[in-house]
């Protein structure tokens, strides 16, 4: 399958939608919050409408899942699409530049294209099997750190770990690394990606909060799925890393 018609639309598709959020960004929008007290913002739901009309228009036939709206099922679609209009909702409303539009396409059950674009710092990471991994027009390619102790470790909300049971397996991560961050969400995935930090990890994750970066990672050279090394989006937890730390990684969290 030739896939770069797809990416190319997956890119336009979070680049337009990103432009449009950008209107409401340290302007004052005041979010509401949802069952599961996540805020969500008048941006997250235009930017989710703009790109379902596109996909609508140019795919009538695939599904759709998306954090806003739910499910568009097509029987027997073989194409899938996740959406998250804003991924970092709550630095999208304090004014802070991480958070990204994210559009993924899985083909098949397999995760195959992906765009993650951050439209406050105007950087576009992308990639599909076999069409390389992209970061603004360059390759990307993960760290080629080979010590753990050397490593840069980094996670969107500390305290997620121990209220989903994972703070051990966190702090034995943050023992054996050189340097945590924080304030990623989405970005952090971007940071593992392109070699600026070796490991990112999330304790919870939704479908739409990580379509895009199973192909983006395999093709940078590393590696996405839950932390048990399976690699996907439905594990319900994210782990991003390279191929040479990935087994040490998964040893420490095993403990």
């Amino acid at each position: 399958m030739n896939l770069t018609d797809y990416l190319e639309f997956t890119t336009e598709t979070a680049y337009l939608a990103g432009k449009l959020t950008l209107g409401y960004f340290q302007a004052g929008v005041r979010p509401d919050y949802k069952k599961d007290d996540t805020p969500v913002t008048v941006a997250d739901r235009l930017s989710e409408e703009l790109i379902r009309r596109r996909i609508e228009e140019r795919y009538p036939d695939h599904a759709v899942v998306g954090e806003e709206f739910g499910i568009k099922e097509t029987q027997g679609a073989a194409f899938r699409w996740f959406i998250d209009p804003i991924d970092g909702t709550k630095a999208f409303v304090r004014g802070v530049p991480l958070y990204a539009v994210l559009i993924g396409l899985e083909v098949e059950g397999k995760p195959t294209v992906g765009a993650a674009y951050f439209p406050a710092l105007d950087e576009m990471l992308c990639g599909a099997i076999g069409l390389g991994a992209w970061w603004n027009g360059r390759r990307a390619r993960v760290s080629e750190c080979d010590r753990l102790d050397r490593a840069y470790l980094a996670c969107t909300d500390p305290g997620s770990f121990a209220k989903h049971g994972r703070q051990a397996a966190w702090e034995r991560l943050a023992q054996a690394t050189y340097y945590r961050a924080g304030w990623s969400d989405a970005y952090g995935y971007l940071l593992a990606a392109t070699g600026r930090v070796e490991i990112m990890v999330d304790a919870i994750m939704d479908v739409w909060d990580c379509g895009p970066f199973p192909p983006i990672l395999a093709e940078a050279g590393g590696y996405f799925g839950d932390w048990k090394g399976n690699v996907g989006i439905y594990g319900r937890e994210g782990l991003a890393t390279t191929q040479k730390l990935f087994p040490e990684v998964l040893r420490v969290i095993e403990g």
